[in-house]
């Protein structure tokens, strides 16, 4: 089923989740005993990565056949421009359609080393939401936002006019890269409703798990984090290491859920990182657990 078209039936608030696919035998296992577990939080939608850093779509297609046809999610595969050619878009389209899949996130991609620019016909992802308008018009498109501007914006609020530019390209709904100040993401819709757009833009939260993970995601998505916070996580690690941290991160990312939520969020993303304990306390905490 349609994203939007899920999202307009609900008389509640939902949580989604964010898997990135399993890139070696050995963790397949591991991955769908964590992908079990996360089922009893009965998300809307799985979204489907195709690798930060430019790494690639290995795997995104299998995974999201399997989560669709064994398990019965809703599933969201990334599609990039990155790792795309135009000639190819339709056989891609169609074999996410052969799945039984209607949605895709319509994504420009991290470059990989030695690219700078994507190719050309889908340079951007407003290139992209066009042709699979054209080639699947059957197909819900989400596109990702950033309440704190994407890093190559010159500010927010250009930013905000290409998520609009992307909106109006013909994408659905939108889903934020992570974030911690809530005042962005209402601030982001805001802006949007004054220039006469009002698709649903799902907020994305990170339950913080060990000092090293958000390090490391602060290294990969440019995303800037309060320095409150990282000293909160840094004096957390100093008294107890990374248990003290995740449970930190659990009070941290379960607070911001529900303001969100309290504050008008149509739902929330969240990602697992492929690890199913700290999601289940946050909504556990936020009283969302079905």
């Amino acid at each position: 089923m349609r994203i939007p078209d899920l999202i307009d039936s609900l008389d509640r608030p939902f949580v989604s989740i964010e898997l990135l696919p399993p890139r070696r035998d050995a963790e397949q296992s591991g991955f769908w005993q964590t992908v079990e577990r996360l089922q009893t939080m009965k998300p809307l939608f799985t979204a489907v990565t195709c690798g930060a850093g430019g790494k690639g779509s290995v795997g995104t297609l299998a995974t999201s056949r399997n989560l669709a046809e064994k398990h019965g999610f809703t599933v969201m595969p990334h599609v990039t421009c990155v790792h795309t050619k135009e000639s190819d878009l339709k056989s891609q389209l169609d074999a996410i359609q052969s799945c039984g899949i209607r949605n895709v996130l319509a994504v420009r991609g991290d470059f990989p080393a030695g690219m700078e620019s994507a190719p050309k016909g889908l340079r951007y992802a407003s290139d992209l939401v066009k042709r699979i308008n054209e080639l699947a018009p059957t197909m819900a498109v989400g596109v990702a936002a950033y309440p704190d501007g994407h890093p190559e914006s010159r500010s927010i609020l250009e930013d905000i006019g290409f998520l609009k530019h992307k909106l109006d390209a013909g994408a659905a709904f939108g889903v934020t890269q992570l974030f911690f100040d809530n005042r962005r993401y209402f601030d982001m819709v805001d802006r949007l409703a004054a220039m006469g757009c009002d698709k649903p833009i799902i907020p994305s939260v990170l339950p913080i798990r060990t000092l090293g993970q958000i390090k490391r995601v602060m290294e990969l998505c440019d995303a800037p984090i309060p320095g409150t916070i990282l000293s909160e996580i840094e004096k957390a690690h100093e008294k107890g290491g990374d248990e003290a941290v995740g449970e930190y991160g659990t009070r941290l990312a379960a607070t911001q859920l529900s303001d969100l939520l309290a504050g008008g969020a149509p739902g929330v993303h969240l990602y697992p990182f492929n690890q199913a304990e700290l999601c289940l306390k946050v909504v556990q905490r936020a009283g969302l657990l079905p």
